[in-house]
């Protein structure tokens, strides 16, 4: 159980409320050093708002997000993998430099460190052959791993990520979960996902956005965003166990 001086980032009923909508209301959370933290939830239920709050991108209407102890120094890295649809692709940058964006704090490597760091890096995502091209011209898929190798090229201490998965084939979705799944010991892991039957099992919380936090305890996870102790999960489940069996499958 982790104490006090664990925590890193505290939120205390907070709310934001846009366009005179509330998108989250009464959200109270403590992310804590080790923490793997699986966040699933509706479309629309707040999920991406409730990271850029952590991540202070957006200011809270009400309540407050406070970083404690380590994550309070000014050498704290972060990675943060946005939702690729808030990337503007006609930026003109490449990919290797779109990676190496992810290293600006670090002052202490040299410029041959960096380059080596993002070869590595490259070397990672499985897009090495395509260091030199811009961004603009990559596939979906392509461009998503070019954003994770931005977000975990520092080897940060917090990794944020928003739907890590999208856009990426069943083969580097597997690649993925293994880069996580390296990083997990020594990282805090936030990481948004509607898919969380295999994402749960890497994580030790799991946190349910629709509007508001409910925390999931349940051991047992479909493929849907809710847990098995869920009222709408539970439900599917139902409806699903009972076509199988009127279709005798």
């Amino acid at each position: 159980m982790s104490s006090p001086s664990d925590t890193l980032i505290r939120l205390t009923d907070v709310g934001i409320t846009i366009d005179r909508r509330a998108i989250l209301s009464g959200a109270t959370l403590d992310i804590c050093r080790g923490d793997f933290i699986a966040i699933t939830g509706p479309n629309g239920g707040g999920k991406t708002t409730l990271l850029r709050i952590i991540l202070r991108l957006l200011k809270p209407t009400s309540g407050c997000v406070t970083y404690e102890g380590e994550a309070a120094a000014c050498d704290f890295r972060i990675g943060y993998l946005p939702q690729k649809n808030k990337i503007d692709s006609r930026f003109p940058i490449t990919v290797a430099s779109t990676v190496e964006l992810g290293l600006l704090g670090r002052k202490d490597l040299t410029g041959e460190q960096r380059r080596a760091i993002v070869k590595h890096t490259l070397e990672r995502i499985g897009l090495s052959d395509h260091a030199g091209a811009p961004i603009g011209t990559l596939s979906g898929g392509q461009l998503q791993r070019t954003l994770l190798g931005r977000a975990i090229i520092s080897q940060p201490k917090l990794l944020v990520l928003d739907e890590p998965l999208s856009y990426l084939d069943k083969h580097f979705e597997h690649h993925v979960y293994n880069i996580i799944g390296e990083m997990a010991p020594h990282t805090t892991i936030l990481l948004v996902s509607h898919d969380v039957s295999t994402i749960a099992q890497m994580a030790n919380r799991h946190i349910i956005v629709d509007h508001r936090l409910e925390y999931c305890h349940s051991s047992n996870h479909f493929l849907h965003y809710n847990c098995c102790d869920h009222e709408e999960c539970s439900a599917e489940i139902r409806n699903f166990a009972s076509h199988s069996i009127d279709n005798n499958i």
